[in-house]
Order: structure tokens, then C-alpha cells, then sequence
């Protein structure tokens, strides 16, 4: 009776074996474990910052950051799944497994490298001044007295705070997205936007309402932001990435939404 409990109670355990090895696998998910989902690459973005990623008249997700990720996510057998996330919690949700990358035109920073690793840069960056067309402000000691509108968290918002002090701003307001702050810049309630260079300026050609009055040199790069305990799926978006480059992707994005070629070294 014993051996014959013992061989059904085997038998039983060996069948659940079966059954429960594909489910933990598919919960696992992930090209050999690199991502959240086999098959996929999500990613966290901030689709409201054109022309890196923004939403089209139907709602599809577009810009470079998406375009770029779709080229490295198919050098990685994978398929690009954008996931729309607020960017005060981009960094949270990126740690908290929301998705398995951060492609949202984000500022390599010491600051944020203590929470996240970052890809090889892939853009470089500078800010600037956005105006109204008719206004007088030209320089950074033009924002003397004057009400100046950023992106929250950002490194615009960064910049802002330095020269409060040193030229005399009056306020800095914070928004949620840049496109609301162009809306208050187009209304009048601000005097002026420090954002990044690209948005700026394609925002401002687009819209027609606003200017960059000047641009800030700071020398910043963005970088795909990946958990740090995922060295793997760094390694292998890195290796994307520089494939992507050679084979002349890279620079047939770049064409497309910025009008020129990419800058050489």
C-alpha cells in the first residue's frame, strides 16, 4: 500500500510539474529574461513632448524616441509596446516594473543614474528660451522680473531655478506637460518656456505662436533608461542601438523629424 501511495503521489506531483512549468516560464516572461512580457519591449513615455513622442490625430503614439525604440526593439527580435505614463512618475514606475525601459527624451544626470541605468546617449541636447512672437526678450537677462514656465522635473525646470537668482525672475510656474505650458505661453499667463532645444523649436514652428528666443548651452544627452539590476536588457539595447546607427536607420529617423541630418562628431 505504501509503494502504491508512493507511485500515484509521484505520478500526481509529476503531472502538476508539467502544468505549473509553463505557467511560472510565461509569468517570467522576457526574451531569456531580459523583459517583462516575452515577445515585447514596453516602454514608459511621456507622449505628450513632441516631436520625441506625442499622440496623432487618431491616437496612435509617434515621434523619434517611438520610431528609434521600434528600430531597436526589432534588432532584438522583440516588438515595441508604448506605455503612456505621466513623467513625475516615470522614474517610479521604470523601478516599480511598469515596463521594461524609459525612451522618453530623458537628460542623462548624476541624479538620475543613482536610481536608473542609462543607455549609450543616442541625442544630444541643449535648452532654451521659448517666447511669444511679438515679444522683446532675447537674452537670459531678459528674464528679469518676468514669469517663466517649465516642465516639472525636468532639467528645463533645473535651469530655471539657476537663474532665478542670477537674473532675477520673478516666478517659475511648473506644468504637468510642456504642451500646457506652450498654451499658457500663447495666453499670455507666462513670459516665457525653458525646455529643451528640439521641443521648443518644433513646438514653436508648428504651432506658429511662439519663438526660441535663444538657445542655453548645457551639452546634454538623452539615454534609455533601464532598472539597474537588468544589466542584460542594457547590454542588449546598447548593441541595438550601435547596429542601428551603422546600418543608416539612425540617420533616416533623425531626417524625418528633425529635417537634417544628425549632427557628426
Amino acid at each position: 500500500m505504501v509503494r502504491g501511495k508512493w507511485m500515484k503521489t509521484g505520478i500526481g506531483l509529476l503531472l502538476m510539474a508539467l502544468l505549473v512549468v509553463p505557467i511560472a516560464a510565461a509569468g517570467c516572461g522576457g526574451t531569456s529574461g531580459m523583459t517583462l512580457t516575452s515577445g515585447k519591449l514596453t516602454m514608459g513615455s511621456d507622449t505628450s513632448y513632441p516631436p520625441f513622442e506625442s499622440k496623432d490625430e487618431n491616437n496612435k503614439t509617434v515621434g523619434f524616441d517611438v520610431e528609434l525604440a521600434q528600430a531597436i526593439a526589432k534588432k532584438m527580435g522583440l516588438t515595441l509596446e508604448v506605455v503612456s505614463t505621466a513623467w513625475d512618475g516615470i522614474i517610479p514606475g521604470l523601478k516599480t516594473n511598469k515596463y521594461d525601459v524609459i525612451m522618453s527624451a530623458m537628460t542623462i544626470t548624476p541624479e538620475r543614474q543613482k536610481e536608473i541605468n542609462f543607455s549609450d546617449p543616442y541625442i544630444d541636447s541643449d535648452q532654451s528660451m521659448a517666447v511669444a512672437n511679438d515679444s522683446t526678450i532675447k537674452t537670459e537677462a531678459d528674464l528679469k522680473d518676468k514669469v517663466v514656465g517649465v516642465q516639472i522635473d525636468t532639467t528645463g525646470q533645473t535651469k530655471a531655478e539657476e537663474l532665478k537668482p542670477k537674473v532675477g525672475i520673478k516666478e517659475i510656474q511648473k506644468f504637468d506637460t510642456i504642451l500646457v505650458a506652450f498654451e499658457a505661453l500663447e495666453q499670455g499667463k507666462i513670459d516665457a518656456i525653458i525646455n529643451d532645444f528640439p521641443v521648443n523649436a518644433y513646438v514653436s514652428a508648428k504651432r506658429g505662436k511662439t519663438k526660441v528666443a535663444t538657445k542655453i548651452k548645457t551639452n546634454e544627452q538623452y539615454g534609455i533608461g533601464v532598472n539597474m539590476d537588468n544589466k542584460k536588457l542594457l547590454d542588449s539595447i546598447n548593441k541595438a542601438l550601435g547596429e542601428v546607427r551603422d546600418d543608416g536607420t539612425y540617420t533616416t529617423i533623425y531626417k524625418k523629424w528633425f529635417g537634417v541630418a544628425p549632427p557628426t562628431e
